[in-house]
């Protein structure tokens, strides 16, 4: 019989859970992001009476490598990675070699009946792959725009406005350089975009197909990439690289996959106060990021406790503050208890978003096979070497 208490059996799972350390393996590149799970840190101690040390990572590729190492090795318990954040094509390659803990645990957390299954389906389908409750829905995300309006009175809304813009203020745009998730989320929205048949970008990506199937990406950029900051030959690394180019006057438009992210930019200064947040008519790719546990994690009960945690309204409606994080919930706020429903309408999301319901439609992304591809492609094509 395992040792391992069942989400079920709750309260066994908090007691067994008391004095344990977990290792959370998280993207490190947001010092925001970094200061929330500290926070979510100090609450799980004072609560639970679990230590959580945040491992920052700078690509969560490594830590799938990190898992892989340690089942090749035969080490099935006690594993270095108690919960990594994680979602599209590093869950299907944890999820395709085995590396997560099987038990649907997930979707029988205490705190799982708050989340919005219909409304986002993409918490039960994580770019196309049935999760299988082996990971928990943390947050939401979708490609949204930004731009200074001092020196952008009227933003491009499409991908042709957008080129357009580009060719008449030469090196005013750019993007971040791929396999950064952002600059590959960046052409897949041209993919999406530009893919008349949909249907197949939610199919496994036939290699044979693939240089036909992404020439209209390479296309879009083979005409854009003269008119980028410094002409297309050098790009920014992350997405606060990106943030920075606006902010210091070098470039005029930005975008993130936080619809929040603007206006939490502007609240600390980063950003100038006349940015505001603008979208893409037809819409814009959109997904859900995880917690998972590894099949080896030594600390699982206090894995479950921590993701239950950052599902809970309260850690919720911190994350999605502005001053915080500003990223969106994967609850359904509508259905929470009025004291909880009372956390989210407090938040001020402030003047450089844009309202949930004037960010248009979410196009959903394609099978991880293409993230991967399109990412290889990119490099080969345009990667400075």
């Amino acid at each position: 019989r395992s040792a391992i208490p069942y989400p079920a059996d709750w309260p066994a799972v908090l007691g067994a859970a008391r004095g344990q350390t977990v290792y959370f393996l998280a993207w490190g590149g947001e010092t925001r992001i970094n200061d929330y799970i500290a926070w979510a840190g100090r609450e799980a101690k004072a609560r639970f009476g679990v230590e959580v040390v945040h491992v920052k990572v700078a690509e969560t590729a490594a830590v799938v490598s990190r898992v892989l190492t340690e089942k090749s090795a035969g080490r099935d318990r006690d594993g270095s990675v108690d919960l990594v954040w994680i979602n599209g094509a590093n869950f299907a390659a944890m999820k395709t070699a085995g590396l997560l803990w099987p038990t649907g645990w997930a979707t029988r957390l205490p705190n799982w009946r708050h989340v919005d299954v219909a409304g986002k389906p993409t918490t039960v389908a994580d770019f196309t792959l049935p999760t299988d409750g082996m990971e928990a829905p943390w947050g939401m995300a979708q490609l949204t725009f930004y731009a200074d309006t001092a020196r952008v009175p009227t933003p491009p809304t499409s991908l042709e406005a957008l080129a357009d813009f580009a060719r008449r203020h030469p090196g005013r745009f750019t993007y971040p350089e791929p396999p950064d998730f952002l600059g590959t989320t960046f052409l897949k929205q041209i993919l999406v975009t530009q893919t008349a048949d949909r249907a197949a970008l939610a199919r496994p990506l036939d290699p044979a197909e693939a240089q036909a199937r992404f020439a209209p990406v390479f296309a879009y950029l083979d005409a854009l990439h003269p008119h980028l900051w410094r002409q297309g030959k050098v790009f920014p690394a992350t997405v606060a690289a990106l943030r920075r180019l606006v902010a210091d006057g070098e470039t005029d438009i930005g975008f993130t996959f936080n619809p929040g992210d603007a206006a939490t930019a502007v609240r600390s200064g980063e950003l100038p106060a006349t940015v505001r947040s603008f979208t893409l008519a037809g819409g814009t790719l959109g997904n859900t990021h995880f917690v998972a546990i590894p099949f080896n994690a030594k600390a699982k009960a206090g894995a479950l406790v921590l993701a239950d945690f950052l599902m809970s309204p309260e850690a919720q409606a911190a994350k999605q503050d502005p001053n915080r994080w500003g990223d969106p919930t994967v609850l359904a706020v509508d259905r929470l208890p009025e004291a909880d429903r009372a956390r989210f309408r407090a938040l001020d999301l402030g003047a450089a978003s844009l309202a949930p319901e004037a960010l248009g439609p979410v196009l959903p992304e394609p099978h991880p096979s293409w993230t991967t591809a399109l990412a290889a492609a990119w490099a080969k094509r345009y990667a400075v070497r």
